[in-house]
C-alpha cells in the first residue's frame, strides 16, 4: 500500500517527486556545506544562494543518472519482503553515496566557480561530512516531505475516481 500511495505512479509524478526532493535538498545541503567551508555568515549564505541554480541542475542530472543503478543495488541488498521503510532507507543510502561522491567534487567546482585539483586532493577529508549532511537531509527531511505530498495527491486523486 505504501508503495502505491507514497511513490510516483507515472512520469509526471516522478518529475514532481524529483523536483520536490531536489529543491529541498539543494536549498538545505548547499548552504550548510558552504558554511562549513567558509564560515557561518550571511555573506556565505548569499554566495551559496548565487550558485544554487547551477548545483540544482547538476543534482537533477545526477538523480536521473543514479536512479536505476541505485534501484539495482537496493534490490541486491534487501528482499521484496522487507518493509517499505527498509526499501526507502537503503535506496536513499545508495543514492546519496553515489551522488555525494560526484557532488563533493563538482559542487566544489561550482561553488568556487573554477575547476581545480583542490576538491580532489581534499576529497577523503570532505566527503564523509558531505555524505553525512546529505544523507540526514534526504532521509529525515526531503524524501519524507516528497512522499507525504505524493500520498496527499494520491488520496485526493483516488477519492475523485471512486
Amino acid at each position: 500500500m505504501d508503495y502505491h500511495m507514497k511513490l510516483p505512479r507515472n512520469k509526471t509524478e516522478f518529475a514532481l517527486f524529483i523536483g520536490i526532493i531536489s529543491v529541498l535538498s539543494v536549498n538545505i545541503i548547499a548552504p550548510i556545506i558552504s558554511c562549513f567551508e567558509m564560515g557561518f555568515s550571511v555573506a556565505t549564505w548569499r554566495q551559496a544562494l548565487a550558485v544554487m541554480p547551477f548545483i540544482w541542475l547538476v543534482v537533477v542530472v545526477m538523480v536521473l543518472l543514479t536512479n536505476s543503478p541505485a534501484a539495482l543495488v537496493t534490490d541486491k541488498l534487501i528482499t521484496k519482503t522487507d518493509s517499505f521503510n527498509a526499501h526507502m532507507i537503503v535506496n536513499c543510502l545508495v543514492n546519496v553515496v553515489m551522488m555525494s561522491l560526484v557532488l563533493t567534487v563538482v559542487g566544489s567546482w561550482i561553488g568556487m566557480r573554477t575547476i581545480s585539483w583542490a576538491p580532489i586532493q581534499q576529497f577523503f577529508y570532505k566527503w564523509p561530512r558531505n555524505f553525512a549532511i546529505s544523507f540526514f537531509v534526504e532521509a529525515v527531511i526531503a524524501q519524507p516531505i516528497a512522499r507525504f505530498i505524493l500520498k496527499q495527491k494520491h488520496l485526493r486523486t483516488d477519492q475523485v475516481r471512486h
